[in-house]
């Protein structure tokens, strides 16, 4: 096969070669993000939440090194829990945690299914 730069006439071709290091670095800069199907099922729950009453506004966080979902009473609040996504834990103790407000784990796991299973037992606010 001739190259045609090598053979003297301009290159039309809209392809560029990207080297594999180059190509990887940029792969890894991008953030953690939801996938469709996580997404979807951390919303079928949050619409059960906001249906009972109990939340009322969201937010996402698509960070360097992890996804957060947060949820909220009212969005001048800290958030109540956050749903987090954090790969670099997936060999270990899992992707996956429920954050409470205080900062504490509640529940952290490999499926996201069995993590979102602390909000099936009623949850109750304690004031001391």
């Amino acid at each position: 096969m001739v190259d045609r730069t090598e053979a003297g006439e301009d290159s039309d071709s809209s392809a560029v070669l990207i080297p594999f290091q180059e190509a990887r670095r940029d792969r890894l800069e991008l953030p953690v993000t939801f996938h469709r199907r996580e997404l979807d099922f951390i919303l079928r729950l949050y619409g059960e939440m906001v249906a009972a009453g109990v939340w009322r506004v969201y937010a996402i966080d698509h960070l360097k090194d992890r996804a957060v979902f947060s949820v909220y009473r009212r969005a001048s609040e800290v958030p109540l829990f956050q749903i987090v996504k954090d790969p670099a834990l997936a060999r270990r103790q899992g992707a996956w945690s429920v954050v409470a407000a205080t900062g504490m784990i509640l529940k952290r796991g490999h499926e996201l299914a069995q993590v979102l299973r602390v909000f099936d037992a009623k949850l109750k606010l304690v004031r001391s």
